[in-house]
């Protein structure tokens, strides 16, 4: 089974996915659904952190540490961020994290991720912007997403012959120009609600650097 969600709050995701567990449904993969494939109901304690590794060998030492410590991944990769776990050993902790700082730090990762995709998206729309391949005066007047000079002042067959050739163009162009603002709104959203819950997180458990 397949399911869309989207969260910012790790919190609140994991206690999701502890429902989802209720439910007999655990979980397998993540990505831009989540996967779960049926098990029987369990009440399960589900902990979720964010981290990106360099190499292999480092991904497969911090799974092992948290096997070694009881806790077992379940769905994650090297290059993923999120990073699943599952308690396993009856007497191990109740966390994956050893105190508040460690904890609230997922939150600060997953900002400073979307910052460093921020900052490549808005230079890449500046240069297009300036090379008139970005045209936001397209969402005012569509016409603008149509190359060909002197268009709407054809008529007749010429126009219709034009007009319908470069449609398909138009139709990228202006797909391409709505798909950029949805990414860059979505990072800045992305990226203001995780620094509003990553300093929510420090004030709760009065946490200072």
């Amino acid at each position: 089974m397949k399911k869309f969600r989207f969260f910012v709050d790790f919190n609140k995701e994991e206690k999701w996915l502890e429902e989802m567990a209720l439910q007999g449904w655990q979980l397998k993969r993540q990505g831009f659904v989540y996967t779960f494939e049926s098990a029987p109901p369990e009440e399960v304690n589900i902990k979720i952190d964010f981290r990106y590794f360099k190499s292999q060998n480092d991904y497969i030492e911090y799974c092992q540490l948290f096997e070694d410590s009881g806790w077992k991944l379940i769905a994650g990769s090297k290059n993923n961020g999120n990073q699943y776990f599952i308690k396993i050993g009856e007497n191990s902790n109740d966390d994956i994290f050893s105190d508040n700082a460690s904890r609230a730090g997922r939150y600060k990762r997953l900002s400073q991720m979307m910052l460093f995709f921020l900052f490549i998206l808005i230079p890449l729309i500046v240069f297009s912007y300036t090379k008139g391949t970005f045209n936001l005066n397209a969402f005012i007047d569509p016409k603008s997403l149509y190359l060909t000079p002197g268009l709407w002042d054809m008529s007749g067959v010429d126009f219709w012959r034009r007009f319908i050739f470069e449609t398909p163009f138009a139709i990228m162009r202006g797909f391409s120009l709505s798909l950029t603002v949805v990414f860059l709104t979505t990072y800045i959203i992305l990226t203001i609600k995780s620094w509003v819950v990553y300093k929510k997180a420090r004030n709760k458990h009065n946490i200072y650097h």
